[in-house]
């Protein structure tokens, strides 16, 4: 998934983006309740952990913003206001969890995997090119009903490349998917990752053709 923290307590959002970095996710940092409202109106995410207390303008406000524009992304909400009028509060402006500072890592975790789950059954939309159909709410590619089991970095490829099916996607755009805007990787591990993924889809319908020196796109082989 790609997660945004918005928390302006640095160090406690620096570890929270190792953790769930450790755990496969994407992540991005936002310390300001203004920059994260314009950020979110511009770039995509699964999943948005929310501190209440933000300079800029609170994170009741940043929620409530976003759930008026019709973002339905899930939202965890953090703060150290642990009173039942807080939780009432952000659960009523459309927060799908509530966790009160301090807390445990895991705890945090197993939250966000339960988001993760609930997400996923909401979202069992398939789209379908060549021979294939992809789960988008499960991240899943499947050939026949059977799962073609895929490494995880390599299915995010996929992902943004389906997202924008017959579209030019530059290879910044998929890093920025795979490992999160201003990620420290080169872009030659793109390439790795779609030389890898043309040899897993020979066979299903499915083509990634190089716009040399631009990027790529995904078609149905012809």
């Amino acid at each position: 998934m790609r997660i945004v923290i918005i928390e302006d307590n640095k160090t406690l959002a620096r570890g929270l983006s190792h953790r769930l970095k450790d755990a496969g996710h994407a992540v991005e940092m936002l310390h300001d309740g203004e920059d994260a409202n314009t950020f979110l109106l511009e770039e995509d995410a699964d999943l948005v952990i929310l501190d209440i207390n933000l300079p800029g303008q609170d994170g009741f406000e940043v929620l409530k913003k976003m759930r008026a524009r019709g973002d339905n992304t899930p939202v965890l909400l953090l703060s150290a206001r642990g009173e039942t009028k807080d939780r009432v509060k952000g659960l009523d402006l459309g927060a799908d969890d509530y966790l009160v500072k301090p807390f445990e890592a895991d705890e945090l975790e197993a939250r966000v995997r339960a988001l993760s789950r609930r997400r996923k059954s909401c979202d069992a939309v398939f789209s379908s090119i060549g021979r294939l159909q992809f789960d988008k709410g499960a991240r899943r590619l499947f050939h026949d009903g059977i799962a073609l089991e895929l490494p995880r970095r390599e299915l995010a490829v996929f992902e943004c490349l389906l997202d924008r099916r017959g579209q030019l996607v530059p290879k910044s755009m998929l890093l920025d998917h795979v490992y999160g805007l201003d990620a420290e990787v080169e872009e030659k591990v793109v390439e790795i990752y779609i030389s890898r993924l043309r040899k897993r889809l020979e066979g299903f319908g499915v083509t990634i053709r190089t716009a040399r020196g631009l990027g790529y796109y995904l078609e149905e082989a012809k």
